[in-house]
Formats: C-alpha cells, structure tokens, sequence
C-alpha cells in the first residue's frame, strides 16, 4: 500500500511540474527524440502522462526499470548481430 500512496505522490508531482514548465520541458524532447516522436509543442496531455508514469515508476522500482532497460538493450544486440549475419548470407547480386 506504500509504494502505491508513493506512486500516486510521484506520478502527480511530475504531471503537475511537467504540466506547468511544458514550455521548457518541449524543446528538450525534441532533442532526445527522433523526428517521427517529436511533440513540437503538441501532445502537452500525452507527454506529461507519458513522462509521470516513467518517473514514477523509477523512483519507485528502479531495479525493475534497470533490469527491463539492460534487457531491451541486449535483444536489441542480438537483433541487430542477427540481422548483419543474415545480410552477409543473402546473395543481393
């Protein structure tokens, strides 16, 4: 029941903050993120939601999010290695 009273905190405090400062939390995500997400002002609801839920659940479980990160980033390798080997197996020619 902690954790979520906990959460509930967090996930208010960050739409809250995020919500109000749009104005300078905007451009730095259009800097971090590709052209295809780029909000370009847009999307204030979505984002503030998007980035309350990802913060709160940091501060609460970060071993959980670390372990989830480290994981997608090893799939990631092992895609990207087994894409090259069946590239260099395919005769384009």
């Amino acid at each position: 029941m902690t954790q979520i009273v906990i959460w509930l905190i967090a996930f208010v405090a960050i739409f809250v903050l995020t919500f109000q400062r749009w104005e300078s939390v905007s451009p730095s995500l259009d800097r971090a993120l590709p052209g295809l997400l780029k909000s370009h002002g847009d999307n204030r609801l979505l984002w503030g939601l998007s980035l309350a839920v990802l913060g709160a659940t940091v501060l609460v479980r970060p071993v959980d999010i670390l372990l989830t990160v480290l994981l997608a980033v090893i799939i990631g390798l092992i895609g990207w290695k087994l894409a090259g080997w069946a590239m260099n197996k395919v005769d384009l020619h």
